[in-house]
């Protein structure tokens, strides 16, 4: 938050390191996760000019951890799933506006074809935002 929009000027090397912590779980706590869900949040807040020609990358990267997230039946407690499947819908509805509804014509199709409850929930809730 304190660098705002000035955070643009690290955004190649920004994008690996949140990118790469969203890819790996790192316990049952997924304390990384969370944070780097927060992360993206805030740079999509403040760097918004800059984040629509980053869409497929990041669009990419949110669903791919929707699916891990719904589908890795380890040690993970319920609510952490749940605040994560929440964190990655709030940076989709995020990325969504700063996109002009790009996300919700992208995801049209999915949420049709998506047979489990939980990810046809997260997709409602974008489909949903104003």
């Amino acid at each position: 938050p304190r660098l705002g929009i000035l955070i643009v000027r690290h955004m190649k090397r920004l994008d690996r390191v949140i990118l790469g912590y969203l890819e790996v779980s790192d316990g049952p706590g997924e304390e990384a996760r969370l944070g780097m869900l927060q992360t993206l949040q805030c740079t999509i807040e403040h760097a918004w000019p800059r984040i629509p020609c980053r869409l497929p990358v990041l669009l990419k990267a949110l669903l791919r951890l929707l699916w891990d997230v719904h589908s890795e039946r380890g040690p993970t407690p319920e609510p952490v799933r749940a605040a994560l499947l929440h964190g990655a819908t709030q940076c989709l509805i995020l990325l969504d506006r700063c996109c002009q509804g790009q996300v919700k014509v992208l995801l049209a199709g999915l949420h049709s074809s998506c047979e489990h409850t939980q990810l046809q929930e997260c997709f409602r809730k974008v489909q949903e935002s104003t």
